[in-house]
């Protein structure tokens, strides 16, 4: 067992490794959130200029939603993070279709407005249904247990978190940045009418684009019910570091949303370890700084 050591001008703090490793696991994990929430508010916000103020109520849906297809019908994780994305996906268009699409002109406050009260019914209506407890949600037996790599012990299902939101934010990325898919969409948001001149349904194409966007939120949502309580405030909880994420990265950046989600995350696991008091609120220091120097984000660009 080996210790690090902060140098003596920063107080000289040392940690055990095995104190170090487990608070950098724990901040992978949280960056793994950060990044996949942060990556669908960049979709959304960069393909249709929404800034879904719901996507932590979205969150929260599709762990509900993986819990109840659990005590209702018995489907376990597996097919639940299949299920609810679609499910509430499909919810995210309803809205987009009966409330949102009427914003698209207006100013960006209109739309978060909207998107802040929608949030606020759905906690509300969770809350009411089930109370503020937590519920249960358990692991997956095909990722139960761990492996002990020598410096630290790893759970599966830890590492299953990391390299799936690894996957999916990058093959998200991919596809809006390398295929004719995803040129067609941001052609869309730059000039809709000369999309619209070679026959492509851009409404349809927004639709989607925002549940998608919504999908990921809910996909985020199950891979967290098993780690933390299922609860009506787990969205609000988070969804304010998320915004903080996006605005480092840059507004509407996938790269930024991606790189930011997981850095921050690591950064916030490591001030745990050496300034504890500092957790809560280093990420919102960095913001400060980011937005003094680079107002646009670290991978934004100027308007």
């Amino acid at each position: 067992m080996f210790e690090f050591c902060l140098p003596a001008i920063l107080g000289g703090k040392c940690i055990p490794s095995a104190a170090l490793f487990g608070q950098l696991l724990i901040g992978l994990i949280n960056g793994s959130f950060y990044a996949l929430l942060s990556l669908g508010l960049a979709v959304i916000f960069g393909m249709l200029n929404i800034i879904n103020f719901a996507h932590g109520a979205q969150y929260m849906l599709g762990a509900f939603t993986a819990y109840l297809l659990l005590q209702l019908t018995g489907l376990g994780y597996w097919p639940a993070l299949v299920i609810a994305p679609i499910v509430v996906g499909i919810t995210g268009i309803i809205v987009e279709r009966t409330m949102l699409q009427w914003l698209y002109k207006l100013d960006h406050l209109y739309g978060l407005l909207l998107t802040f009260g929608i949030a606020l019914i759905l906690e509300g209506v969770v809350r009411n249904k089930y109370g503020s407890a937590g519920l249960p949600y358990t692991l997956p037996d095909s990722l139960r247990g761990g492996q002990n790599l020598g410096f630290m012990f790893l759970p599966n299902y830890r590492a299953w978190v990391i390299g799936a939101s690894l996957v999916v934010c990058f093959g998200t990325w991919f596809i809006i940045e390398r295929t004719r898919l995803g040129a067609y969409l941001r052609a869309a948001t730059e000039n809709p009418t000369l999309v619209r001149a070679f026959g492509i349904n851009v409404p349809r194409m927004i639709t989607l684009t925002y549940g998608f966007g919504v999908a990921l939120a809910a996909f985020a949502g199950v891979m967290a019910a098993p780690i933390y309580n299922v609860s009506p405030q787990m969205g609000s909880e988070l969804i304010i570091v998320v915004f903080a994420v996006v605005v480092i990265g840059g507004m509407g950046s996938i790269l930024g949303a991606i790189f930011t989600g997981f850095g921050l995350g690591v950064i916030e696991g490591l001030t745990k370890v050496f300034f504890p008091e500092a957790s809560n609120t280093v990420i919102f220091v960095i913001m400060a700084i980011v937005l003094l120097v680079r107002p646009a984000g670290l991978f934004g660009r100027r308007a």
